[in-house]
């Protein structure tokens, strides 16, 4: 075989390896754009801060000193515990979450009489923020720790539960004639029918509740606590060391995008519904 023919077989053969690369390459161009968007937008805000005489000393919110102040919390360690307290309370908060939510949400979805009974009751309940529970949380525990994780639990419980009696309200009821014609029992129509059918609309509602408690999470490590990222933003208020707020605000926001992009590649994984 001649060199010249060699050179488009060889290109053929490289292009389709390369494909995935471009494709993936080419999903990024409008987060890239947005993030750019984004940064102008920062990058101009911190300019107009810091010519202006009346705001000048909060410069440090800028991009430049945020960034700087970042990777001096990366390079020392001083960001990792932080996370680590925080990242442990809001897994307990969402764990309690979900073992409570899930099979009330269940037993809701299922039972005409429980959700009729439940329904004013659970929809007056969830409209009470999160963080007015705070005094209750500080007389029935006896840490602060277990205060916090108690008002993650307030905060996450009742999207699970509507969003899993949603999901079970939806199950054809055909699917359980036909389980209670072959014998199945209570347990193997949970196993077999209802939790497959469900985990979209549960994970859905998990989604829903990392991000309600990931919001309610800073504020709670406010009062008392000394470990967590809402602890690291109030004591760099009280310090002035404006680029290290502006630092952990950054970092609790890629914590956050990363929790929900998780929960939404689990939704994905659980969608059982042909596109």
């Amino acid at each position: 075989m001649s060199t010249s023919n060699a050179q488009p077989v060889v290109a053929a053969n490289v292009m389709p390896n390369l494909s995935p690369v471009f494709s993936w390459l080419k999903s990024l161009q409008y987060p890239a754009l947005g993030i750019t968007c984004l940064m102008a937008l920062w990058w101009v805000g911190g300019y107009m801060i810091e010519t202006d005489p009346d705001l000048s000393a909060f410069s440090a919110f800028a991009p430049a000193p945020t960034f700087s102040a970042l990777l001096d919390l990366v390079r020392s360690g001083e960001v990792w515990e932080p996370i680590g307290s925080s990242l442990y309370r809001i897994l307990a908060g969402l764990v309690w979450g979900i073992v409570i939510g899930v099979p009330v949400g269940v037993v809701v979805g299922y039972f005409a009489t429980a959700l009729k009974v439940t329904n004013v009751p659970f929809q007056f309940l969830r409209m009470i923020s999160p963080l007015a529970w705070m005094p209750i949380a500080v007389l029935g525990f006896d840490s602060w720790d277990s205060a916090i994780i108690f008002l993650i639990v307030m905060a996450t419980v009742w999207p699970i539960i509507f969003s899993t009696a949603h999901g079970v309200r939806r199950i054809d009821p055909n699917w359980f004639k036909v389980a209670r014609n072959l014998g199945a029992s209570g347990f193997q129509m949970l196993h077999r029918i209802i939790l497959p059918a469900i985990m979209t609309d549960v994970m859905a509602g998990i989604r829903l509740a990392v991000g309600v408690a990931w919001v309610v999470l800073v504020p709670a490590e406010y009062l008392g606590v000394t470990s967590g990222l809402g602890y690291a933003i109030n004591d760099a208020r009280d310090t002035l060391a404006y680029d290290y707020l502006a630092a952990v605000v950054l970092v609790i926001g890629v914590i956050g995008y990363g929790l929900d992009t998780i929960c939404s590649v689990l939704i994905k994984r659980f969608n059982w519904h042909v596109e």
